[in-house]
């Protein structure tokens, strides 16, 4: 089970008001454990589903699929994706990014991350019908719903625009 009450990044008493860093980010997808992921169909409509989410220490995003889904037919022809994280306790992860299915040593690390995440599937990591879904964050924006004004902020992503 995920612990869903990890404490969110703080600054002067109130969250996010010093913005949020890689860390911060790996913290709360960790916290939280799932959200929704949205891929590009063949048509280039959008394809949503909601997933167990893991993150490794770099910020990636990491998920498990069916290598039959068509989740991964829509990363493997076009890697861009959305994705949100939270929203029930009124905060946020909004973010974009490009997915892929690593392989080598990079599927290996993205694994242990959803591993050490979900002990209840590891074991499933070694079907070979099961693929890892690696998304490299382009742009990720916190927001807290809970105060008034709401406090919204990008996360400083190395490489980003």
């Amino acid at each position: 089970m995920v612990d869903r009450s990890s404490p969110l990044p703080r600054a002067a008493g109130r969250p996010y008001d010093a913005g949020v860093d890689v860390e911060g980010l790996v913290a709360y997808v960790r916290a939280r454990g799932d959200g929704v992921v949205s891929s590009l169909g063949p048509g280039g409509e959008p394809q949503a589903a909601y997933l167990a989410l893991a993150a490794t220490d770099r910020g990636e995003v990491v998920l498990d699929a069916r290598a039959s889904s068509r989740k991964v037919a829509n990363v493997r022809r076009d890697g861009r994706v959305a994705l949100v994280v939270g929203g029930a306790d009124g905060t946020t992860l909004q973010a974009q990014g490009v997915a892929d299915v690593p392989y080598g040593g990079d599927r290996e690390r993205c694994a242990a991350a959803y591993a050490a995440a979900f002990p209840q599937f590891a074991a499933s990591l070694a079907d070979p019908g099961i693929v890892v879904v690696r998304v490299v964050l382009t742009w990720a924006r916190f927001g807290d719903f809970r105060v008034s004004p709401a406090l919204v902020h990008d996360v400083g992503l190395p490489g980003a625009p």
